[in-house]
């Protein structure tokens, strides 16, 4: 019994203080990006802020990763703008409803090991453009600023990186950001500054959210509407949660279950469109700064949530006038924190195929403001790479016995549909005609059916030219390969 409650507040709050104080933290920091990220989908931010609150709620219990936050993101939002725009809200609704289940059954299935193969530079230039992406949401801000409102912003960041400077433990307790909202939030009220505050961002939600299901006609016609938009949603979300959780596993050192985080997100998805909210996914921004602040447990995701509501809904007429410069800080803060500076030094250092891989993921999510078509881009260029530089150490060495005539072949490395053609290009039939010939197969690896072809050509090509072809060495996984596709009269020893 004692064990099992030292496991849940390990998992849910190994320091309530610090869950609490993390998780506020992580609603600031979504504030301006929710109600961003819904005028890209084309709806109201309350649509874009309840869904984030059920998110939120239900990722907490439901999800794989503790400390992990999730909300209406981006990424789903540029999905979502089509069909909002074609059909209206409902039927949004009714595809994240849809992506939801698609999700759960993605857990189910237990597809989320599938982020194995997203390589290292894949996963840093995610991060990398994902904080370049936060900076550029911001800039719209910057340029509509006075002189004023860049000074608020130069206060801002002062306090967030100067005072854990300043000795008191105060300053180590109560995370910075929350200190500089409530300072520059003072500040402008009692000097009557003239900035542009929460309030001008959107209309904020001024109930609480209903449940009903989406007003739309259950037919195959609304089937047909929202189908790829609800299998692009629950992809993309999909994608990014995954990745998000791998790199909070980073930070945190801890293992996280991905079949699980997969099905949680299907839920607070489906929640959320039942709520009247827009599908979301992780939020690697929010998670950093939640981890960063001493966020480890559920509890922080739990309270980003409530505490989300509680602003929205409770405390609106003050969130109202907190300076939109404060929210700026924190996320330019967000921004730096996200990036992954070493990866600058290390450009250089890493082999170029790496390099290039982390830059191409970089440059394609920046011209598409789409993480997961940079790491489509950049999963498939490492798959290419890598099969380039597997195809290269294949090697087939031709030994000679004089006394008997017979030419061996000992074949080296990998054979699978990128060296295939180097395999075959390897044997000189014309110098061994009417020879007995061996292919020594010890040291080498059949993987595809271009492989099993590929010796089936070589032997082909050798009885043409009239030798007597004996097949060696095969493991047993290559030996029950050819013995399945390759051809039928191969000898094999």
């Amino acid at each position: 019994m004692k064990h099992s409650l030292q496991r849940l507040r390990a998992e849910w709050a190994p320091s309530i203080p610090r869950e609490l104080l993390a998780g506020a933290v992580a609603t600031f920091a979504l504030i301006p990006e929710v109600i961003a990220f819904s005028f890209v989908a084309g709806v109201d931010p309350a649509v874009g802020l309840f869904a984030s609150f059920v998110i939120s709620l239900v990722i907490a219990f439901a999800g794989g990763r503790p400390a992990m936050v999730s909300a209406a993101a981006g990424s789903v939002a540029l999905v979502a703008a089509p069909l909002v725009a074609s059909h209206g809200l409902q039927y949004l609704l009714a595809a994240g409803l849809l992506a939801g289940l698609v999700q759960v059954a993605f857990g189910l299935l237990r597809l989320g090991v599938l982020v194995r193969f997203v390589s290292s530079s894949v996963r840093t230039g995610f991060v990398n453009a994902l904080a370049v992406l936060i900076f550029a949401a911001q800039w719209p801000h910057l340029q509509a600023a006075n002189g004023m409102g860049w000074a608020m912003l130069a206060l801002g960041l002062a306090l967030i990186y100067g005072l854990p400077l300043l000795p008191g433990r105060a300053f180590t307790l109560i995370p910075p950001p929350l200190i500089c909202v409530v300072v520059l939030t003072l500040l402008s009220q009692a000097l009557g500054l003239p900035l542009a505050t929460v309030a001008d961002l959107g209309r904020l939600p001024d109930a609480l959210p209903s449940f009903g299901l989406p007003e739309v006609p259950l037919s195959l016609e609304t089937l047909r509407i929202i189908a790829l938009p609800a299998l692009a949603i629950a992809l993309v979300g999909l994608l990014e949660s995954v990745l998000t959780a791998a790199v909070v596993d980073e930070m945190t050192e801890t293992p996280s279950d991905k079949n699980r985080e997969c099905s949680g997100l299907g839920l607070a998805n489906m929640a959320a469109s039942l709520f009247g909210g827009i599908a979301g996914c992780g939020m690697i921004g929010q998670a950093v700064g939640n981890v960063k602040y001493g966020g480890r447990g559920r509890l922080s995701t739990l309270f980003a949530g409530v505490f989300l509501l509680l602003l929205m809904v409770l405390l609106k007429p003050w969130v109202s006038q907190v300076p939109v410069m404060a929210l700026v800080a924190i996320m330019v803060m967000v921004s730096a924190e996200t990036f992954n500076w070493a990866s600058l030094r290390t450009l250089v250092v890493h082999p170029r195929s790496s390099s290039a891989v982390m830059l191409a993921t970089v440059v394609v999510t920046i011209a598409t403001h789409n993480l997961a078509a940079g790491v489509g881009v950049g999963v498939l260029l490492s798959g290419v790479l890598f099969a380039v530089k597997v195809s290269q150490l294949l090697e087939v060495r031709a030994e000679d016995d004089q006394a008997t005539g017979l030419r061996t072949w000992r074949v080296t490395g990998q054979v699978f549909f990128a060296s295939a053609d180097a395999f075959i290009e390897a044997f000189d039939i014309l110098d061994v005609e009417r020879r007995p010939v061996r292919i020594d197969l010890a040291r080498a690896h059949f993987w595809d059916i271009t492989a099993v072809a590929a010796l089936d050509k070589v032997v082909e090509r050798l009885r043409h030219h009239g030798c007597a072809v004996e097949v060696v060495g095969l493991n047993e996984a290559s030996a029950v390969l050819i013995d399945r596709l390759g051809a039928k009269d191969a000898e094999a020893a």
